[in-house]
């Protein structure tokens, strides 16, 4: 089945993983088409790195009011992912404060969005809790 990402920074295949824009000036990370550094300023360009696939969780939210169609409760989070914040929902865990605590650690995960009529799949990515032990 082919498979094709939500976002232009999600790679699949066998090791999944997000990528970033790194400022050649400055070294600021961004996920979006930049034609500047929001940071420095610069016009010199842009790097693509990867991003590290575990984080901490540094902010979040409990959602539950959303467009329709959409469940709620669900977890809205900022993950610092080794210095690359990455703003994400939290996934496979409860989401009640008794279950999501700020510093957690976290993974990157990858699930099915849908299946268009030709049989792509969409995927999308959140970060879920980490056994720790």
């Amino acid at each position: 089945m082919a498979q094709v990402p939500l976002v232009d920074y999600l790679v699949l295949g066998d090791d999944p993983h997000l990528v970033a824009k790194a400022c050649t000036s400055c070294g600021a990370r961004f996920f979006d088409r930049r034609n500047a550094c929001a940071a420095c300023g610069s016009d010199a360009g842009f790097d693509e790195v990867p991003v590290a696939r575990e984080g901490v969780l540094r902010s979040f939210t409990i959602v539950s009011m959303a467009a329709p169609g959409i469940p709620v409760p669900f977890v809205a989070g900022v993950v610092d992912c080794d210095g690359t914040s990455v703003r994400a929902n939290i996934v496979n865990v409860e989401p009640t404060p008794e279950h999501v605590r700020l510093g957690m650690k976290v993974r990157l995960t990858t699930f099915p969005i849908g299946t268009d009529s030709a049989g792509t799949e969409a995927v999308g990515f959140g970060f879920e809790p980490m056994e720790e032990g």
